[in-house]
Parts: structure tokens; sequence; C-alpha cells
């Protein structure tokens, strides 16, 4: 296909059956963009990554949605490097993505070959009450039923998010919300995802992720929005560098997924993970 090979991978799991799916394409160069798109369709996961050599274990890569290309994307990133371990050996690769460079560690943990990204440095900036109040109505949410310990914010690792967090975990499960209203909002404030969450007591962060932006109820597993929320809890005290989280996502879907996510005191944010095949053929 176009001088590559297509492999369809599911990150941040164990099993086929869970995680988040995303396309890896491997090739000599880089299809054109209209094909890359066509491929992206047709393999029908919320993400495509395009990958092409550079120099030494130094990769391009161009990522995209069904609908648009994306800047950055974490789950396929994941899969990309796994895929990369899988047929060209374990090492410490770099890709050069539209945001910048991400190292990209892959090898074997417990028996099973996982890739580690660290993404560009993370930042954020306040939500409006504005976007905060149209976003809420289009999810169906009540203002008394937000999280203000974990204060609502556009937050960056590679791609802006939306971080809205939820008193409780009914909350969070309830998700119908208004697709065509909730997409051109996030397209007016260049979001790519809503990182919704719930801090489980027991310190494991659920999290819900809408993606309509690009053709997408929901995201089982967003690695790009773990990282941000990995800098932004840094950034506002809630967590105490050095830290690890756990992020459970795509359990309401019936696809469970497990991000780990590394917070060092400053600097960009690890975030590591296991993907497996899901190839039919």
């Amino acid at each position: 296909m176009h001088g590559g090979r297509l492999h369809r991978v599911t990150a941040f799991a164990t099993l086929p059956t869970g995680g988040n799916p995303a396309g890896v394409w491997v090739g000599d160069a880089f299809p054109s963009d209209t094909e890359m798109q066509q491929i992206a369709a047709d393999v029908g996961y919320s993400e495509t990554a395009f990958v092409v050599p550079a120099t030494g274990l130094h990769r391009r890569v161009r990522y995209f949605s069904p609908e648009a290309e994306v800047s950055f994307c974490g789950h396929a990133t994941i899969a990309s490097g796994v895929v990369l371990g899988n047929t060209e050996g374990d090492g410490q690769y770099v890709f050069h993505t539209a945001v910048g460079a991400v190292p990209v560690a892959v090898g074997l943990a417990d028996g099973m070959r996982e890739a580690a990204l660290t993404s560009v440095t993370p930042r954020h900036e306040p939500a409006s009450d504005a976007l905060l109040t149209s976003v809420l109505a289009a999810l169906g949410w009540r203002r008394d039923e937000v999280d203000e310990a974990v204060p609502p914010a556009r937050i960056y690792a590679g791609a802006w998010h939306l971080v809205i967090a939820t008193r409780t975990r009914e909350t969070l499960a309830h998700l119908a919300y208004d697709f065509a209203t909730l997409k051109q909002l996030m397209i007016t404030d260049g979001l790519t995802t809503l990182q919704l969450i719930w801090r489980d007591p027991d310190g494991a962060i659920h999290s819900r992720n809408p993606f309509p932006v690009g053709g997408v109820v929901e995201d089982p597993a967003t690695g790009a929005s773990a990282a941000a929320l990995g800098g932004y809890l840094r950034d506002i005290g809630l967590v105490r560098a050095p830290a690890h989280l756990v992020i459970r996502q795509g359990e309401d879907m019936g696809r469970p997924s497990r991000i780990l996510v590394e917070v060092p005191t400053a600097g960009g944010i690890v975030v590591r993970g296991t993907a497996v095949s899901v190839e039919t053929r």
C-alpha cells in the first residue's frame, strides 16, 4: 500500500479487546496528504500514524484522524513505538512531529513490549467561563457537578485539551453529549479532546475523552491528554513531583485502558504503555 505496510495495533492494553486501536503505517516516504487522509478514513480508528525514516533511530511521524491531520497523538505514538520494536528492534527512538521532537523508548517489560514517550513541555491556561458554560451545556452536566479542586483549564502537551473534573464517578459514567454542538465549540477553541476526569480515593484517575473533532464520539485511551494532565496537576500543585499516576480510561466503553504517567520535577511528561496487534489477517 503506497510503498508501506499498515499495522493495526491497540495501545495501553494487553489484549486486543482493550485499549485504543491505532493504524501505524510504516514506509520509506510519506504518501501524499490526500492519500494519508484516505488511509486514515479507511482504517477508521481515531488516529493513524505515518512513520518514515530520518536518520539512525530518528523517525518523522504525522498523525491523521478519519477527518483531519492532528498535531500529535499519544496512543498512536505508543503503538508506533511497539511496532518499531517488533519490526526493527528496541531502542531509544526519536519521533520528529509537528509539535517537536518526542523521545520514545521501546523495550520489554514483564514479557511484553512497551513504549514510553516523553512529551514536549506541557503548559496550561484558564478556561473561559463562556467556554466552560457552553461545554457543560453540550454535555448536559450541571455546574455544581464540577470538582473545583481541579480548576477547569485548557491543557497542552502537544495538543490542546479541556480538562473538567467531576465530583462523582456517576457523573463521569453519564456521557451522552450533543455531538455537533460540542464539535463546533472545540473547533472554535482549538481543542483536540475533552479530558473529563474523576479522582478515585485510591489514587487512580478515571478519564473519558470525547473526540468529535476527529469524527469519533469517544477515545478509549488518550496519551496526549494524559501527558497534559500530568503537567497540569504538577503545575498547580495537586501532585508533588516526581510522581507516578495511573489513568484508567475506556472502561465505560468496554475497552479498558491503563495509562502510566511519570511526572518529573520539570520538563516533559513520560507516558508509558503496552500495545498489541489487532490484525485480522
